[in-house]
């Protein structure tokens, strides 16, 4: 019996091997960086505060933002993630730990209601900064990049 369950299971592996099979390619594991780049620079770290400005025809139904980490600033985990909608409303607050004050700042975007479940974004938003450390960006400023499906 132990013969027969153990060749029914031996029969069945490349089945189950084809469901679970990602595409081809090189496995990615995405980690958060360790680099201390307050010593690697020799510039110190500091917080900064992004504010959003907005008219209803820039963020239609609404407008959800995910901060893409990029030298000179990192995102604070609990504030990268920014909706906004109609009639100036809007969830979160965009803090950043830079090593100087970012010119611009770019974003995973995608339109979305404000309690919407996360879901796969549209493409790429940079937006020019205006300020220092209580900086604003204006969405009708900002440049819509490529959709991810135009990546190669």
């Amino acid at each position: 019996m132990r013969r027969m369950i153990f060749g029914i299971l031996i029969a069945l592996t490349p089945f189950f091997a084809i469901a679970d099979n990602p595409p081809p390619g090189p496995r990615v594991s995405i980690f958060s960086t360790t680099t201390d780049w307050a010593a690697l620079t020799g510039l110190p770290l500091r917080q900064f505060s992004g504010n959003f400005k907005w008219s209803n025809s820039d963020v239609g139904r609404g407008l959800v933002l995910y901060y893409l980490d990029a030298f000179p600033c990192y995102g604070e985990a609990d504030s990268v993630r920014v909706w906004l909608g109609q009639n100036r409303q809007s969830t979160g607050r965009l803090r950043l730990v830079c090593v100087h004050a970012p010119k611009t700042v770019s974003f995973a975007w995608r339109n979305a209601t404000r309690d919407a479940d996360q879901a796969q974004s549209t493409g790429i938003l940079t937006c020019p900064v205006d300020g220092d450390y209580d900086f604003t960006i204006d969405i009708s400023k900002c440049t819509y990049g490529p959709e991810w499906g135009e990546y190669k």
